[in-house]
């Protein structure tokens, strides 16, 4: 099955910004002024943008790995759709810069490392720089979830973290 996938057309001149809030698979390429937005427990957030600034795309992965064309839940799926979002946009994923985000631990008690958060977080961090996308940031791992926010242009990112209860 694969997740619900969006491009977003450009704004007309009377249309005030979108607000896109994705869920567990999905995979949204937007305009600069447009906000993207999750909540990740365990899960990995990939935020690529132009060096302008003026195209931003988020893919909210859920697991690492998976086969090419297939679910986005799947990280290599959910990064194969960004990429051609991007270049349907004539933006080269390769040139663009890329914030991580996610791959916590959600059962601290039972696992100190080799968790799924932390799986997903390696596997997106290497297939980006096998990729050749330079990283700009990252917030990754630890016993918390993450509010992500990100209005697409100049700013990075806007995380917020909850520390799980021990």
């Amino acid at each position: 099955m694969t997740r619900r996938c969006a491009d977003t057309a450009p704004l007309a001149l009377d249309e005030a910004p979108r607000s896109h809030v994705l869920h567990p698979g999905d995979v949204v390429c937007a305009d600069r002024g447009e906000r993207l937005e999750t909540l990740l427990g365990s899960c990995v957030a990939v935020l690529l943008t132009d060096p302008r600034r003026t195209v931003g795309a988020m893919c909210h992965i859920v697991h690492p790995a998976g086969l090419p064309g297939g679910d986005t839940a799947f990280a290599a799926p959910a990064l194969e759709r960004m990429n051609a979002l991007l270049l349907m946009r004539a933006i080269v994923p390769r040139l663009c810069h890329a914030w991580v985000i996610g791959g916590g631990n959600m059962f601290p008690g039972r696992y100190d490392a080799g968790h799924v958060g932390d799986a997903n977080a390696r596997w997106v961090l290497q297939a980006l720089h096998d990729d050749g996308v330079w990283v700009l940031g990252q917030d990754l791992g630890g016993p918390r979830y993450r509010r992500v926010r990100w209005t697409v242009g100049s700013e990075g990112p806007q995380v917020s973290a909850v520390e799980m209860a021990k």
